[in-house]
């Protein structure tokens, strides 16, 4: 019977392993993750993939001039409904579209009713977050959408800002859903972490099933958070991104004025945060 040659290398590598699967066991437990970084390349791709473009539709701001208020294409006659996931102490947004004469749907379960006085305006609330179950705390994107019983013909606008869940509810939505909104606007967080291999694996195919419908037309950092810096490329933390549904628009172009005359500090009590240029020019 013949012994199996192992070298010092193998052993090594097989111990390395075996070390970094069991630390990976242990810093998942107290809820921090180990990953291979992600190839610089595949962020520079998908930096490019998600740059804004300016259309023949133009630009407005929604909502406050600070955190809660959007830029958004000028593109709001005969929208029918906001779906406004995650609820704050600003609501300028909310009324905003409820003046335009929009039905207003908002969900969240951290808060008990939202900020708007309702003998003034009608809105729709529900104590719940959105997520990718339906249970008595949580509700599917999906589900919630169906749950108004609007008329599927009628354009939507979406409004999200649920602190890192808008990852999985965006996957988990049916394509179909996605395609009701006309306009759709996300903060998305963490985005400092693409440089983990497992976050950059969640949040590429979020952009990439919002783009097969859907254009973006502006981004804007929130200077809640510094800019990180590392391999020579720029990303802040929190970017809040706007859309319109590819049907809407019949010529576009690169967006290369930022920041816009729109654009307003989220914070005023610290320093804003500009959008670096590999956001939006080579």
């Amino acid at each position: 019977m013949g012994t199996k040659k192992i070298t010092l290398k193998k052993v090594k590598n097989k111990i390395s392993n075996i070390i970094l699967i069991n630390l990976r066991r242990i810093f998942n437990v107290l809820g921090y993750q180990i990953s291979e970084n992600t190839d610089k390349s595949k962020i520079l791709e998908l930096i490019k993939t998600v740059r804004p473009y300016e259309t023949n539709l133009g630009l407005v701001r929604l909502g406050g001039i600070e955190d809660g208020g959007y830029v958004v294409p000028n593109d709001l006659i005969g929208i029918e409904a906001c779906f406004s996931p995650g609820v704050d102490k600003e609501s300028g947004f909310e009324i905003d579209c409820l003046k335009r004469g929009m039905q207003v749907y908002m969900a969240d379960n951290s808060v008990d009713k939202p900020n708007i006085d309702s003998s003034k305006f009608n809105y729709n609330f529900i104590k719940k977050h959105i997520g990718t179950t339906s249970n008595e705390d949580y509700i599917t994107f999906t589900d919630w959408v169906n749950s108004s019983n609007i008329e599927t013909n009628r354009d939507l606008l979406l409004q999200m800002d649920i602190e890192g869940a808008e990852y999985l509810t965006i996957l988990s939505a049916d394509e179909s859903i996605i395609k009701r909104f006309r306009i759709i606007l996300i903060e998305f967080h963490f985005l400092e972490r693409l440089w983990n291999d497992d976050f950059y694996s969640l949040v590429e195919p979020v952009f990439k099933k919002l783009l097969k419908t859907h254009t973006c037309i502006h981004i804007h950092p929130n200077n809640c958070s510094k800019i990180v810096k590392h391999n020579n490329i720029q990303i802040p933390p929190v970017l809040e991104f706007s859309f319109i549904r590819n049907d809407r628009f019949t010529n576009k172009e690169p967006q290369v004025n930022f920041p816009n005359e729109l654009d307003n500090t989220n914070l005023n009590n610290i320093p804003d945060v500009i959008l670096p240029k590999i956001w939006y020019a080579d």
